[in-house]
């Protein structure tokens, strides 16, 4: 009798609280479905025509699944995504970034059809404040083949492209209006190709993707402006540039460049919110890279190496994305075939630990990327066909799938604007 007493209370409590409990779900639901706020937006950008003329070492081409940019609203507290649009593109936008005030989207498009030299392009769209939609603005060669990554310098005056197949870096303006005009500096990158063995490649593996030629992978500029620095990943090397902001040109600092350990491919890289931490990816080499960067003169000296995966594997993998979160806590990194995000802590000095890694739920993860609140990961598998959510949990680093899987053919890169922040 005293057991029934106990359990027949808390029976009834549960039944007695459970409309509500469903009244409260319901109104959550509803308040997300038709939250008046101007939306959070995503642009995902895809592989949407396979490339010509490949190079036998080009191992990850995909077969071109995607339409071009897919758009999809973002539910803030979810972080669920809904498709609610498409630009369709058969040239592969396979990079894709949207101004400091969201009016603008920019596209690397990852194809070598373009006029006699066989070049890539790159366009820019207007974005609707009301729907998120997009309108072609222009598109104009990118200085050289295979664009693979465009950013906008910090002045927002100029967008920055990296020509994986051209092994060039080109730097075009951003017109009135969110206009690109033509190149108004092209760096073709020249040196010694590294080796097709890396040496920190795991044991076992046979990964090599890069070495064949000259592959810029990755142009971004220094928190200040001051410097912009690409990698090379057949080279080997991660340059670093003096930029000009009246006249868009790149000039070598004082150290041109800083090389890599031979074949180990640096493919990107990140800066910590501190501006004085710099960590560098390696595709073929599967490591992680600290540099302490000196931002007056560009210097960047290497003080760190670890592995991007746990603890006794071996075999292949392609590392691909790295991203520091918001707070500087902790770094990211994607590993291909592995088909994980290593998580790392950052210390006081800023070394990294590894923590943990969280499986992708999908193939070959290329890149992932924070939602602006820093709440949630969305990571690209590319040859899965599909996104995938996780939650970030903020105090441990760790990252938590949500259960939601969205389709995209061969997704590439993700990127937001929020419309809210407009008004």
């Amino acid at each position: 009798m005293q057991r029934f007493s106990v359990l027949r209370p808390q029976k009834w409590t549960f039944l007695a609280w459970a409309p509500f409990a469903f009244l409260f779900i319901t109104e959550r639901m509803l308040a997300e479905e038709h939250d008046e706020r101007p939306p959070l937006l995503a642009y995902v950008g895809t592989f949407s025509a396979p490339l010509r003329d490949m190079p036998p070492t080009q191992v990850d081409l995909p077969p071109g699944n995607g339409q071009g940019i897919h758009i999809f609203r973002v539910a803030r507290d979810t972080g669920k995504l809904t498709a609610i649009g498409e630009q369709v593109m058969g040239t592969s936008p396979s990079c894709v970034v949207a101004n400091a005030d969201g009016t603008c989207l920019y596209s690397a498009n990852e194809t070598d059809r373009v006029g006699r030299d066989n070049h890539g392009s790159v366009s820019a769209f207007s974005i609707d404040a009301m729907t998120g939609q997009l309108s072609l603005l222009n598109t104009v060669d990118s200085g050289g083949a295979g664009p693979t990554y465009v950013s906008i310098h910090p002045t927002g005056k100029y967008l920055l492209v990296a020509n994986y197949f051209g092994g060039s870096v080109a730097v075009l303006p951003i017109l009135d209006g969110g206009r690109l005009g033509e190149a108004v500096h092209v760096h073709n990158d020249a040196g010694q190709l590294g080796p097709t063995k890396a040496v920190n490649a795991p044991q076992g593996s046979y990964a090599f993707s890069g070495h064949d030629r000259t592959h810029a992978h990755m142009i971004q500029s220094d928190p200040s402006g001051l410097h912009v620095l690409h990698v090379d990943l057949g080279l080997d090397r991660i340059f670093v540039w003096r930029f000009d902001p009246e006249q868009g040109s790149l000039t070598a600092a004082g150290q041109p460049w800083v090389s890599l350990p031979a074949g180990d491919g640096p493919r990107h890289f990140h800066f910590h919110p501190n501006g004085r931490w710099l960590y560098s990816i390696q595709e073929e080499g599967s490591t992680l890279v600290l540099f302490d960067y000196d931002a007056e003169t560009g210097k960047l000296t290497p003080r760190q190496t670890v592995s991007s995966l746990p603890p006794h594997y071996t075999g292949s993998n392609f590392c691909s994305e790295i991203l520091v979160s918001n707070d500087g806590r902790f770094v990211y990194a994607g590993n291909r075939l592995h088909d994980s995000i290593s998580i790392f802590a950052v210390s006081a000095s800023g070394e990294l630990s590894f923590v943990d890694d969280e499986w992708t739920r999908g193939n070959y993860p290329r890149s992932f990327s924070f939602d602006p609140s820093g709440s949630f990961l969305y990571c690209c598998n590319q040859r899965a066909d599909h996104l995938t959510t996780f939650r970030v949990d903020r105090d441990s680093g760790a990252l938590h799938f949500t259960g939601e899987y969205t389709p995209v053919g061969n997704p590439s890169a993700i990127a937001f604007v929020d419309l809210a922040e407009k008004d």
